[in-house]
């Protein structure tokens, strides 16, 4: 059935993927940003110095905020794997079973507990211990991150399994599931990039404040000062560092990806014809709409790409009409006439991602990631020797290119996505043909829903995320506004105040009940 045009297939490709992206705006600033938080809580703890508490409980609360809105928009991407991937569930269910148990049994309990004891802990429990509870949170979001990627890497490339009876892929090797090369890549990348994006944060609100401080005339020798100060420095040098991570993993992600699947990167390069040496593309145009790539052309720079391919300026990589043909003879010119296809049955299969997607949003991935990294080097130029920038244009500009870092992760995570298309389930070039699990997407979607159905449930889902990105973001922006302090020195409802004297030899304290982190709003 189609309605406006889409059939259910790509109706509920189209709510997955919104979804998936608006949930994945908040997973890099959780797990990043509470690093950084809990450096800064080890830093009071270590120095005992006033402006880590206030760093500490200022950025704690931006980190919550976005902890609870970033939970809440997950759950939705489970509900969908029942309601319209139930096929793809059904498949994928032997894999994703153990991995999913996991992330949710243990890493997710031990965020969530230990989370709620550092919140619910301050003045209660012994410093170092009350420390300890939020590193335990931290690294339960990690480790909850690596069992997620470790699922989508084994769509990216299957290992640990074998074809059982009824053609569903039946674990045998939990191990190499979890050490699978694609997950390790993609993992070290992505908690490099989470890191760009909390760097990125506290690098455009904290110049945000000490200009905003140095142009009303305040102190530039006060704790308020020092806490902007260090953020900025923090967040800089935390941005210069994640950038450079980003290309050392990148370049190993990239390397995999053309040994695993070589059509995603010769189409992330509009790469029509095979060539030896490749060059790398900087710009292309031509029929990207259409999917055409004979009518593409590209100015480049020779040799570059047989480097990122291959490691070497000479080896030969793979054009995309010569794979398209090469993935016809192997996996069909047309899906199978099979009612389990639906619309698709008996329809050509173009093996070639949409180039417009994965070319445009690889370069977008690039581009924001070295804006970011450029921005982070302003900061630090401006804020060196104690110097404090007033620059307009440079202040509001590293405060809007917080956003940069996020759209680099987004559009990362579309050209992984969208690449493999359109299996939802990569074969493993490694593993005799007819030993390899793959899935189609067409065979993925729920059998029994109709277009109509996921129109209303991505209409409705839209609307309530929408609702959620306003709640959130006023949330954020009435925080930062308030800052840690108030000018007459008393504290805003953005800052929880420092706990007194008799809590700082760490004993416990259960006689107050207003020393929460003061989630009041």
């Amino acid at each position: 059935m189609d309605v406006l045009g889409m059939d259910t297939l790509d109706i509920a490709r189209w709510q997955f993927g919104i979804t998936t992206v608006y949930h994945f705006l908040m997973v890099p600033l959780t797990i990043g940003l509470g690093i950084l938080v809990a450096v800064m809580h080890t830093m009071w703890v270590r120095t005992d110095k006033p402006e880590w508490l206030r760093m500490t409980r200022f950025w704690g609360r931006i980190y919550l905020i976005n902890f609870v809105l970033g939970v809440a928009t997950g759950l939705v991407q489970e509900f969908q794997f029942g309601l319209a991937w139930s096929e793809y569930s059904r498949f994928v269910g032997d894999v994703f079973g153990s991995l999913l148990a996991l992330e949710a049994l243990l890493a997710f309990f031990l965020e969530s507990t230990f989370l709620g004891l550092w919140i619910f802990g301050w003045g209660r429990i012994p410093k170092k211990v009350h420390l300890a509870t939020l590193w335990a949170a931290v690294i339960g979001s990690v480790v909850s991150a690596y069992f997620i990627i470790a699922a989508n890497s084994w769509m990216q490339h299957p290992v640990g399994v074998e074809v059982g009876e009824d053609g569903r892929p039946v674990q045998v090797d939990f191990l190499a599931v979890l050490t699978n090369s694609t997950a390790l890549a993609a993992f070290s990348h992505a908690i490099v990039a989470a890191l760009m994006v909390a760097g990125a944060l506290l690098v455009g609100i904290g110049l945000w404040h000490l200009r905003k401080r140095k142009l009303a005339g305040q102190p530039t020798t006060d704790v308020d000062h020092a806490v902007w100060r260090r953020s900025v420095r923090l967040g800089g040098w935390v941005s210069l560092a994640a950038f450079v991570l980003t290309a050392v993993t990148g370049d190993w992600q990239g390397k995999l990806m053309y040994e695993q699947q070589p059509l995603k990167m010769s189409s992330a390069e509009a790469l029509c014809e095979t060539e030896a040496p490749a060059s790398f593309s900087i710009f292309a145009f031509g029929k990207f709409g259409s999917n055409e790539c004979d009518d593409v052309h590209s100015i480049t720079v020779p040799y570059i790409l047989s480097y990122l391919a291959h490691g070497d300026f000479s080896s030969p990589v793979p054009g995309v009409n010569e794979l398209q043909e090469e993935y016809a003879a192997v996996y069909g010119e047309t899906y199978p006439d099979d009612p389990s296809f639906g619309d698709k049955a008996g329809e050509p299969i173009d093996y070639t991602p949409l180039l417009a997607v994965t070319y445009w949003n690889f370069r977008l991935m690039i581009g924001m990631g070295g804006l970011s990294a450029a921005v982070a080097a302003y900061a630090l130029w401006s804020t060196r020797r104690g110097r404090v920038p007033t620059s307009r244009i440079g202040v509001y500009g590293s405060l809007l290119a917080v956003g940069a870092p996020f759209v680099a992760n987004a559009s990362g995570w579309i050209f992984t996505e969208m690449g493999r298309q359109p299996f939802v389930v990569y074969p493993n070039p490694d593993v005799p043909v007819e030993d390899q699990v793959y899935f189609f997407t067409a065979q993925a979607v729920s059998p029994g829903i109709s277009a109509a159905e996921v129109w209303t449930s991505l209409i409705a889902l839209t609307v309530v995320y929408g609702a959620l990105a306003v709640v959130e973001l006023w949330l954020i922006g009435r925080f930062v506004r308030a800052g840690v302090t108030s000018g007459d020195g008393h504290a805003t409802p953005g800052f929880s105040p420092e706990p007194p004297d008799d809590e700082d030899d760490g004993a416990p304290r259960r006689d107050r009940d207003d020393d929460v982190l003061q989630f009041a709003y």
